[in-house]
């Protein structure tokens, strides 16, 4: 066939296509149920589809159904396996991540009315808040209410002339936005306090844009990866040093919100830090690592400002750093955004926004939010009463309604006439607690339901970040979508699934980087600073990850058909043996004549006992959620399948065992993605560490248990098992399990890479390698155990070991893990410290 006739397929090809996405159109047009009188995103006022959407649909439409499903289970698969998650208010775990599979299209046009709406509110927001706290003309010359401002929580009077540090109180604003009745865009909110939202925008992009990357290309959609990039070099440049170090201060992996936090941190390049891990000195944040105290410059915080500093805010607060806010005082660190910046979200204000926005801009407000009456006010109050019946009732400074159960609005409307009377009563007797907002039926847009396409209500949110240059946008947003066709209000908490945001352009979007020339890069080979925090959660990861290793090589050893199961005498003593050792790691509740598949059972998956093979894994893969800006996509995948691998219910001795190996290869692809794939900083040799430790000591408590002086071939066997070194000892020995070569094998020979031998000689390079506390020169009191560990292990001897000499070494093994964690993770009074603070990095 020759070119011609290829190139005239081609063509047919792709008008059948577009032939074909026009048909499918029309009928999802047909059956698209659209609400009636709400604004909708794919409709236009004339019911014709946006031309935005016809030309996604056309795309779209060309697709075989089954590629479509197909691309849709892609996106959800890279979802579960990156482990993207969050929690609603009150949930004690993880929910998955809920990603609509088609994005919300924004015209070009659009979207510039749209930012400038964002940019001139960000402004805005600004010179209120620099009054609020410095001047406070605006309260003094009438503008606004003292009450408005003063109700609030989140109005900090400790902070009150303190100037910004850096120069802004916001860096990163976000509105809530929906399109209202005649068309146009409408504020619902705005999010002053620490905007969440922005890494999710990331990585819904991240999974949509893969799914359907042609579609994605040929639309035109701007990339986001500038705007976080502007925000980084922003925070970079309100520093007082030239190569700052920022760090995303998080209140935790319990947090609504964590995966967010390690994904800004990780995505940006910042240190992902706790309250815990921060100290103040010299008027100074610094980062407790585990080379001492390192100076800290900036602060990207996702702390609620009142919670910052138990010295001068709430004293029950455990998030915060005691003393930070006198450090802002002494402008000795960068806060984003500033504490007290919350108060501008209280609904209470935003009935004065439009004549602040005259009087500090002078120019009306670009974009309208929803009528709001703050009952503070008698007119307001009285305005509101006398219609309570077309108003919804909120909270004016946070969700709810005081003083009934819902955290969203309260209509008069359906309350019966008691609950009608006591809302009426509690407006009248506080109204500063209450606002009287426009009932709002939210815009609607497409999601993908069996099939077909119906509308659903969503709120967008919009991201701006101050820069030297001015206020940037991020082009797309945080889309989140209701269940429920009647919804007024939409968060995570309630149900909700997010969507992308594509920006949809005409011309070819821009490639260009923000990214600084590589001749202007400072080249490193170093990762940074190690939190104390984070080299102690490696530390823990290793070790849980290397029991759980134990415990599966036990069970599989019980459970073998060729273990000690054989009916001897022997083999009966050698499984007693094992069940004791289980018992004691609390991976099952007590020795016993049953069934080895149900003891092996419960210590696979038991969830109730602590030392079970499930338990440890569940334990590791909760360390690590602690560490998700430290762990690579794959190390993450690999710990959520051996969890959810323990999690199904085996149904014979058969699944058990096979369960047990599969997970034992896990672990080993784990450990060779951890050699291979880590940078060798410090956070390697940490999770090491706690690897080479567990190892060792349970290498050493095997060895007495199967090695005592009277062993015989039974249990020595299964210790080569347990140690996997039978192998090297067929092809050295060419006998039976003897005593002497055994114990030497597994505890002395520096060669082996499972003996307690090769893990203390290891341990010793890495405790060589880390950072010195102590400024006398003096070894330091791990190093001083590993070296006399080492040396002990070094001139023994296999025949002349005894039980006794092997419990001493398990002993001194546990002294050493011990004396690391109290030298290198500093919690409470015993915790080792930098013997003076000169010099700080």
């Amino acid at each position: 066939m020759g070119e011609g006739a290829t190139e005239q397929n081609d063509k047919a090809g792709k008008a059948q296509g577009q032939r074909e996405g026009q048909r499918r159109l029309a009928q999802w047009v047909r059956d698209y149920r659209r609400l009636p009188g709400i604004p909708d995103e794919f409709l236009g006022p004339d019911g014709a589809p946006r031309a935005v959407w016809s030309r996604f649909f056309d795309a779209f439409g060309a697709l075989a159904p089954d590629e479509v499903e197909r691309r849709f289970g892609m996106a959800d698969r890279h979802l579960r396996e990156a482990g993207v998650t969050y929690r609603a208010p009150g949930d004690t775990a993880d929910r998955p991540w809920s990603l609509s599979h088609l994005p919300l299209l924004i015209d070009e046009a659009d979207w510039k009315q749209l930012s400038a709406g964002i940019t001139q509110r960000a402004e805005l927001l600004e010179l209120v808040l620099r009054d609020i706290y410095g001047e406070g003309r605006l309260v003094a010359e009438g503008a606004l209410p003292a009450g408005a401002i003063a109700g609030s929580p989140e109005y900090l009077r400790p902070v009150c002339g303190v100037p910004p540090p850096g120069g802004r109180y916001l860096s990163l604003y976000a509105a809530d936005v929906g399109r209202g009745p005649d068309g146009r865009w409408w504020v619902l909110g705005d999010r002053t306090q620490a905007p969440s939202g922005a890494g999710y925008a990331l990585e819904n992009r991240l999974v949509l844009s893969r799914a359907f990357s042609d579609l994605y290309k040929s639309m035109n959609v701007p990339r986001v990866a500038p705007f976080f990039e502007a925000f980084r070099d922003s925070l970079r440049a309100r520093a007082d040093r030239d190569e700052p170090r920022i760090g995303v201060l998080s209140p935790g992996s319990f947090s609504e919100t964590y995966f967010e936090h390690a994904t800004l941190a990780r995505y940006l390049g910042f240190l992902l830090v706790e309250g815990d891990d921060l100290a103040v000195s010299d008027n100074r944040v610094h980062i407790r690592t585990v080379a001492g105290l390192k100076r800290l410059d900036v602060l990207l915080r996702r702390v609620d400002s009142n919670s910052l500093d138990p010295l001068e805010l709430d004293a029950s607060s455990h998030l915060g750093v005691p003393g930070l806010i006198d450090v802002l005082r002494k402008d000795g660190v960068v806060v984003a955004n500033m504490p007290g910046s919350g108060v501008l979200e209280a609904r209470a204000l935003l009935g004065f926004l439009p004549a602040l926005s005259r009087r500090l801009l002078g120019e009306e407000l670009k974009m309208p939010h929803i009528a709001t009456w703050w009952c503070g006010q008698k007119s307001a109050r009285d305005e509101v009463l006398s219609r309570l019946d077309q108003v919804a009732i909120e909270g004016a400074y946070r969700r709810g309604v005081p003083g009934f159960d819902s955290n969203g609005p309260v209509l008069a409307s359906e309350l019966d006439a008691a609950g009608r009377q006591r809302l009426t009563d509690a407006i009248g007797a506080r109204g500063m607690d209450y606002v009287g907002q426009e009932v709002v039926r939210l815009s609607t847009m497409p999601v993908w339901e069996q099939g077909q396409i119906t509308p659903r209500p969503f709120v967008l949110r919009v991201f701006a970040a101050a820069t030297p240059e001015g206020w940037a946008i991020m082009p797309g947003g945080f889309c989140r979508i209701a269940e429920q066709a009647d919804a007024r209000a939409v968060s995570m908490g309630d149900g909700a699934r997010a969507a992308d945001v594509w920006v949809v352009s005409d011309k070819k979007v821009s490639t260009a980087s923000l990214l600084p020339a590589t001749d202007k890069v400072r080249i490193r080979r170093i990762a940074g600073v190690l939190p104390s925090r984070a080299a102690d959660n490696l530390f823990w990861l290793g070790r849980y990850l290397e029991r759980a290793e134990a415990t599966l090589r036990l069970v599989r050893a019980l459970g073998s058909p060729s273990g000690p199961n054989k009916g001897t005498a022997a083999s009966l003593q050698s499984a007693e043996r094992i069940q004791r050792l289980l018992v004691t790691w609390g991976a099952i509740s007590q020795t016993s004549r049953a069934a080895p598949g149900r003891i092996v059972a419960e210590a696979l998956q038991s969830p109730e006992r602590f030392g079970s093979a499930l338990s440890l894994v569940r334990s590791a893969q909760r360390t690590a959620t602690s560490l998700r800006e430290r762990l690579s996509p794959d190390a993450w995948q690999v710990i959520t399948e051996m969890a959810d691998r323990l999690s199904y219910e085996v149904e014979d001795d058969d699944s058990v065992l096979s369960a047990a190996e599969l997970t034992l290869q896990e672990l080993a692809s784990f450990a060779g993605l951890a050699q291979e794939n880590m940078n060798r900083a410090a956070g390697w040799r940490f999770l090491d560490v706690g690897r080479r430790t567990e190892r060792a000591i349970n290498t050493a408590r095997f060895a007495r248990q199967f090695a005592y002086d009277e062993a015989g071939d039974e249990d020595l066997d299964i210790l080569l098992t347990l140690v996997d070194s039978q192998i090297t000892y067929r092809s050295r020995y060419l006998l039976a399990p003897i005593l002497a070569p055994v114990r030497d094998l597994a505890v002395l020979d520096p060669y082996n890479p499972r003996s307690v031998a090769f893990q203390v000689t290891t341990l010793n390079e890495h405790i060589a390698a880390l950072p010195s506390l102590k400024e006398l020169g003096l070894i330091e009191q791990p190093q001083r155990l590993a070296v006399a560990v080492q040396s002990m292990l070094a001139t023994a001897e296999a025949e002349k070991l005894e039980v006794k000499n092997l419990f001493a070494l398990e002993q001194d093994l546990l002294s050493l893990a011990e004396a690391i964690g109290l030298h290198y993770f500093p919690h409470g009074t015993n915790a080792s410290r930098p013997e003076k603070l000169t010099g700080l990095a």
